[in-house]
């Protein structure tokens, strides 16, 4: 008998995957860092930037249920390669725009697209297929590779915008992402345990082959028609709609501006992303292993409590030092709602649905990114700050804690989690 590896596989390919959601989440969210640039470079109003920021934000939503699907079925590793490709392909072309529509076309469709196979909906499918134990851990640890994307990448970004420009800075972000990060997916994503003769992470008995893993996905699998039919994938949907509203869209988009108008630097504001984004892997990897041992619902509850007092805190930002404290407890609860939504959504309605179910409530989250990135730009353009902006991002972060808590995390649907396996003699 062949001794079984020391260390499981399902680890490697985890590491894998976070490396590629560091990137393409890094490179995605790095939009904000180019506003003013942009601004300055073309005359671009904050609105029609703010335009192509929200075209990118819905349509990283929009492809997610797609994305997913394609995941579900034909395996996540070829959709995540691919995904990396297109996204280098959008960062590098949006070192040559010279017309807004341009900008809307590179950074707002090519790079959404890329970001979109890289992001939640594929990185829970890998996860709820190669994890049968510790899967909120590990969920969160893939989650934290987006908060490390923006410890690493906007910073990074910022530097050679600063030093190099804007051009420049998006053509060698697009370029790294190409000689370093797709040959990641490639060698080391598979889509299933069975591909490398083992099963999940944590599974309990005998090795499954790959014939009776596709006979148990097709069985197992809960279409979106049926699960809409339950009030759970509805309270998920709107609270991530929410978790959208209240981060990429408010946040993301327009922190940078927000604190350039208020007389920080470049590097400061960019320093106070990168204490998000430490402050995020803390936040993230800790509520993965809150939901192992607690439960999801009352966590996810208190995290979007959190970041509504956290959002109202930044109203009241006056120096560096409460700049920073703002981003550390920010931080602490921006993605740390991923690994309740998700591991909820894997619980309810089984692991061989998660792609598909998973890529219509991260659409919801990016419907709420999109209406948040515009609405903060308009609400500048017609009062001069952010501040309502804000407080309405509070508000609807109160309300989805209330929400979080009429989740029920009992399996709604019965489905099959694994194929008979043969009897042996």
């Amino acid at each position: 008998m062949t001794p079984p590896p020391r260390v499981h596989p399902a680890w490697i390919v985890l590491g894998a995957l976070t490396v590629c959601m560091l990137a393409g989440s890094g490179l995605r969210a790095v939009f904000g860092v180019y506003i003013k640039p942009m601004e300055a470079e073309f005359g671009w109003s904050r609105g029609a930037l703010s335009g192509a920021a929200a075209v990118s934000l819905l349509l990283l939503g929009a492809v997610g249920p797609f994305i997913g699907r394609l995941a579900d079925r034909w395996g996540p590793r070829s959709v995540i390669t691919w995904s990396l490709f297109v996204l280098a392909l959008g960062a590098i072309g949006s070192s040559f725009v010279e017309h807004l529509w341009q900008i809307y076309l590179t950074a707002g469709v090519l790079m959404a697209l890329g970001a979109g196979g890289v992001a939640l909906t594929t990185g829970s499918t890998v996860v709820a297929r190669w994890f049968e134990a510790r899967r909120g851990l590990a969920i969160g640890i893939a989650a934290s590779g987006m908060s490390a994307g923006q410890l690493v990448v906007i910073p990074l970004a910022t530097a050679l915008t600063v030093w190099f420009g804007w051009r420049t800075s998006f053509l060698w972000l697009g370029i790294g992402l190409l000689i370093l990060i797709v040959p990641v997916g490639l060698g080391l994503i598979r889509n299933n345990p069975e591909d490398r003769g083992v099963g999940p992470y944590g599974a309990m008995g005998p090795v499954r082959t790959v014939a009776q893993a596709k006979a148990t996905m097709a069985a197992a699998r809960v279409g979106v028609a049926e699960a809409a039919q339950t009030l759970p994938f509805w309270l998920l949907m709107a609270t991530f709609f929410v978790c959208g509203y209240t981060t990429n869209g408010m946040v993301l988009t327009h922190f940078m501006p927000h604190a350039l108008d208020h007389n920080f630097t470049a590097f400061e504001a960019s320093a106070a992303l990168a204490v998000m984004g430490a402050m995020n892997i803390m936040g993230t990897i800790a509520s993965g292993w809150i939901c192992d041992r607690f439960g999801r619902r009352v966590p996810l509850a208190t995290y979007y409590l959190l970041r509504g007092v956290s959002l109202l805190f930044l109203l009241y930002v006056w120096n560096v030092p409460s700049l920073d404290l703002w981003a550390a407890l920010f931080g602490l609860n921006y993605i740390s709602t991923v690994p309740p939504t998700t591991t909820l959504t894997a619980n309810i309605y089984g692991r061989y649905s998660v792609g598909e179910l998973s890529g219509w409530i991260f659409f919801s989250h990016q419907v709420g990114s999109a209406i948040g990135a515009a609405l903060a730009g308009w609400i500048f353009e017609w009062t001069g700050t952010y501040s309502s902006a804000f407080v309405s991002a509070a508000v609807m972060a109160f309300l989805a804690a209330g929400m979080s808590l009429m989740i029920r995390e009992e399996p709604l649907v019965s489905r099959p989690t694994a194929a008979p396996a043969p009897a042996t003699s």
